[in-house]
């Protein structure tokens, strides 16, 4: 059983890995977009476009935007499968077991027909 307690360990530092690589990259996005934005805002105020607390406005705005994404672009992003691990020990539906029988007697009657051929051909 002590395989079945590792896979579950390598599992659960695996997602831990993979979330901790998200929020990392999901960071280095958020200071990327950051940087873009101040730039573009920078331009603006140069050109008089905009006054300098407009621009402030503007960069945070956009930054919370996209801290805080909306619910309904939350939906769409697909969810996780849902992961069902079975043990051994454990009994198998009763489905299965008629589904298991009847490969067990194809993989019988292929045997025998093997055999019976097998004789013809050496005769």
């Amino acid at each position: 059983m002590a395989g079945f307690g590792d896979l579950v360990k390598k599992a659960f530092y695996l997602g831990v890995g993979a979330a901790s690589y998200a929020g990392e990259r999901a960071g280095d996005t958020l200071k990327d977009l950051r940087d873009q934005t101040q730039t573009i805002v920078n331009e603006l105020v140069a050109r008089g476009e905009i006054t300098a607390e407009e621009a402030q406005r503007l960069v945070n705005d956009m930054v919370n935007r996209a801290q805080d994404p909306s619910p309904t672009s939350s939906e769409n992003l697909p969810q996780p499968r849902p992961i069902e691990i079975l043990d051994d020990d454990e009994p198998v539906p009763s489905s299965a077991d008629a589904q298991t029988a009847a490969l067990r007697d194809q993989v019988a009657a292929l045997r025998q027909e093997l055999e019976n051929l097998q004789q013809k051909s050496s005769n």
